[in-house]
């Protein structure tokens, strides 16, 4: 559960708060209620996400449910501190997209006395760790990990299965591409897609194994 570090007001440090789980989790919809209400309490806010990511908008970071807010999309981790300049709060959605720079910012925007809130896939489509996501994750005072509904057993799911062709480990996509599943689902389905990709061979082609002398 998250908390606000609101109990030494002296103290000049800021800090981290990540928020991270599989597509359709709901991600995005936590870091957006988050800033929002930064922004109700008059907290000068900027949101900012990876350049590449234009699926909705390219100025707006919005959820799957259409919750949206103002962003700014920047092409390098390195580009943030400069926008950030006289910022109480800092918002960077898809986090797992950025440089490992990514890492440094956020914890130097921290040192600063900034709160920054980060939202991110823990995970790529193979269930691996994602990107800068562990090393974010451990250098921040608060992970909130959320998740989404398994498409297949209704379970809680925490893996985002591919669905399309692709192996690039970046493929922007919505429900066309990624379905959220469980363990136990993920682990069957990764199962079925390395048998179908399995080379089955004629047993005639096979070479024939020299007869004893």
């Amino acid at each position: 559960m998250f908390l606000e570090n609101t109990v030494n007001q002296k103290e000049q440090f800021g800090w981290i708060e990540v928020i991270c789980g599989s597509m359709f989790s709901g991600k995005t919809e936590e870091l957006i209620r988050r800033l929002k209400r930064a922004k109700f309490a008059r907290q000068q806010v900027e949101i900012f996400k990876p350049a590449l990511d234009t699926r909705y908008d390219e100025d707006r970071v919005i959820s799957h449910d259409s919750n949206e807010i103002r962003s700014t999309p920047v092409p390098a981790a390195a580009n943030i501190p400069i926008l950030a300049d006289g910022c109480d709060v800092i918002g960077i959605d898809e986090a797992q997209f950025f440089d490992d720079e990514i890492v440094k910012v956020c914890n130097d925007l921290a040192n600063k006395g900034m709160r920054v809130i980060v939202a991110g896939l823990d995970m790529d489509y193979k269930g691996n760790p994602f990107g800068p996501m562990p090393a974010l994750m451990a250098t921040a005072e608060y992970v909130t990990k959320v998740h989404a509904v398994c498409t297949r057993t209704g379970n809680l799911a925490n893996y985002s299965f591919r669905k399309s062709e692709s192996d690039d480990l970046v493929l922007l996509g919505e429900t066309e591409e990624y379905e959220p599943l469980s363990r136990a689902a993920f682990f069957k389905a990764m199962l079925r897609e390395k048998v179908r990709k399995m080379e089955v061979r004629d047993p005639e082609e096979l070479p024939q194994k020299k007869k004893a002398q």
